[in-house]
Parts: C-alpha cells; sequence; structure tokens
C-alpha cells in the first residue's frame, strides 16, 4: 500500500525571516547597509535599527552587527550603537568603541551615550 504525502508545514514567521536573512542576494543589500554606516559623521551615533532603517531594511538590524563584525575597521564602526545609546560589545572591543566615541566628542551619561545630543538623523527618503 502506497504512503499517502505529507503537507507541508507552514513556516512560522521566524523561520521565514530566517530564511530571508539567508537569502543569496545579499551583496545589494550589504552594499546599502555600508553606505548608511558611512553616512554618519563624526561625533554622531545611530542604532542598529536606525542604520537597517535607512539603507531600506528595517529588519536586518542582526545582518548590521554581522556586517560591521566581517568589515572589520573598512567601516566606521563605532559609530553604531544598541538601542538607548548603549555600547553592545564586551570586554575591550566596548572600552575601544566608548574611547574613540570620546575622542569624536560623544558625551556618556552613565554607561550610555547622551542620545538627544549625539543621535544622526537620517534624511527620508526622497521620491520623484
Amino acid at each position: 500500500m502506497p504512503v499517502p504525502a505529507r503537507k507541508p508545514r507552514r513556516l512560522t514567521a521566524r523561520e521565514a525571516a530566517r530564511r530571508l536573512m539567508r537569502a543569496p542576494k545579499s551583496a545589494p543589500r550589504d552594499a546599502s547597509i555600508r553606505g548608511t554606516i558611512r553616512q554618519i559623521p563624526k561625533g554622531k551615533v545611530a542604532t542598529y535599527a536606525q542604520v537597517a532603517a535607512a539603507a531600506g531594511y528595517p529588519l536586518y538590524h542582526r545582518q548590521v552587527a554581522q556586517l560591521l563584525r566581517a568589515a572589520g575597521n573598512s567601516l566606521p564602526w563605532q559609530r553604531v550603537v544598541g538601542a538607548g545609546g548603549e555600547i553592545k560589545l564586551k570586554y575591550e572591543a566596548g572600552l575601544e568603541q566608548r574611547t574613540r566615541l570620546e575622542m569624536e566628542g560623544v558625551r556618556f551619561r552613565g554607561k550610555r551615550i547622551d542620545m538627544a545630543a549625539h543621535q544622526h538623523r537620517f534624511r527620508p527618503w526622497e521620491f520623484e
């Protein structure tokens, strides 16, 4: 007796998002994120989520972190911080990020950046 075919299982939202993150069309996305990070001027910071949204990929904040990790010193990585101005890097890397930001004139309130004074505002997309 033949075995009946099984229905394909529906993906959860998390599984669908993970598949999107692994999509092979990452080169244009990565280029857009890199260009967005380069727009952040000295003395200003942006969060991972703000960079992703400004690049046109609002759900890809983790991709921003992965790209910064892989890029090394080719991007101004110190200007991208966690939500609320928190430095997410640990140990020496976090200390180096804080030192670099202080050298650029960024002020801190305890462990967090004064986002009211130093948050970069990306210009909205201009449509024709």
